[in-house]
């Protein structure tokens, strides 16, 4: 499947997750609140809000989600889902937003007992409703979201099962509130729940702000794609393996040592047989880089002092001018092995041996040439 064709099904799965999730809340959030209000119970009127919460960010999902899914453009070459990820962030505020807002309600109601409401057998009944709902919004959301890969489906789900739990708390609150009657367990079931909130809200801000500063993918699975890169054929070493998060995908750049005779298109069929193993094997895998080593360059750089292609034909074509030899030089083939320069010299005609030796020691009187090979190519 390819990339665009991946986006297209992760959008499809990602509304219509979210649209059911939206119908859910707005039934629940009128339940809870309306029933809250009817049953005297502030912890189910603050879960009623908790859950209206959800509707400003489910629709914060489907934008970010519309907008993830779209191709890699000029000015995004590796695509739009950091989109995604920045959208976790909005729910993780949201979240504890919504959480500090319910503890100072809270609060504020311990802190005047008139304030206080003494819930009935309904608000236990509610309680109990909004359990179900939001678990089984949880369940649905989680698994749509670890089929497509989605960060921000998990992350919706997340908010799910915080709604779950703190349904949770309230049943207990109400519950408990009701059989002894005492009205301040309401209110603390309803700070219990904001506290919960506020801790979901703060992790899924940590998680994302650590993908959104290039956090590595888990060390298990760089180890394996390490493994994998030394076993194709034609990699002598692998190194200076890096990968970064971007929502559901990963990009990778990687060195590979191959070896330092070899034509450059060969090099490069090796770079396209890592680069087709790693997406056979690595679905999170959308972009990979993959540079060619002559040699382990992972500590130093010892050819970067040489003169370039242009510098060193300055060099040569003077002897071989001088030795009548132009007309006979085919192509000048140059390897940058630890820190010299090897020449492999092409020809097109049979020269005489006595020239070319003359030709080959002067070629290794100039700097940093340390071994010169003429070769017949007819």
């Amino acid at each position: 499947m390819s990339q665009s064709d991946k986006q297209a099904l992760r959008y499809k799965t990602t509304r219509k997750v979210t649209l059911v999730g939206a119908v859910v809340n707005v039934v629940l959030a009128f339940a809870q609140i309306v029933g809250g209000f009817f049953a005297q119970s502030q912890a189910l009127i603050a879960d009623g809000f908790h859950t209206l919460s959800d509707l400003v960010t489910d629709f914060v999902v489907l934008i970010a989600a519309k907008m993830a899914s779209k191709d890699a453009d000029e000015d995004h070459p590796y695509g739009h889902e950091r989109i995604e990820t920045i959208a976790t962030v909005i729910l993780g505020l949201a979240l504890g937003a919504v959480g500090i807002g319910i503890a100072l309600d809270a609060v504020n109601r311990l802190q005047n007992p008139e304030k206080l409401l003494q819930p009935g057998l309904l608000a236990i009944c509610l309680a109990a409703f909004g359990i179900l709902c939001k678990e089984g919004l949880y369940q649905y959301t989680y698994r749509a979201g670890k089929r497509i890969n989605s960060t921000l489906l998990k992350a919706n789900a997340a908010h799910h099962r915080s709604d779950a739990i703190s349904s949770v708390m309230v049943a207990i609150g109400v519950t408990a509130s009701v059989i002894f009657s005492i009205p301040w367990l309401d209110a603390l079931a309803a700070l219990a729940v904001s506290v919960m909130i506020f801790y979901m809200g703060a992790k899924l801000i940590l998680d994302s702000t650590m993908e959104l500063v290039d956090t590595a993918w888990e060390s298990e699975k760089v180890e394996s794609m390490l493994a994998l890169i030394n076993n194709v054929s034609g990699v002598e070493n692998a190194h200076m393996l890096r990968t970064r998060k971007m929502s559901s995908s990963v990009l990778v750049d990687v060195h590979i040592q191959v070896a330092p005779h070899i034509s450059v298109s060969e090099g490069h069929h090796i770079a396209e047989q890592v680069m087709s193993q790693l997406r056979e094997e690595y679905d999170e895998v959308s972009d990979i880089m993959v540079h060619i080593d002559p040699e382990d360059d992972e500590t130093a750089a010892p050819s970067k002092h040489l003169p370039d292609r242009v510098a060193l034909l300055e060099l040569l074509t003077p002897i071989f001018k001088h030795l009548n030899m132009s007309e006979v030089i085919e192509h000048t083939i140059i390897h940058y092995l630890d820190g010299k320069i090897e020449l492999e010299v092409q020809l097109n005609d049979v020269s005489d041996l006595p020239k070319i030796q003359s030709a080959k020691n002067k070629c290794l009187s100039i700097p940093n040439v340390n071994k010169v090979t003429f070769i017949q190519t007819i």
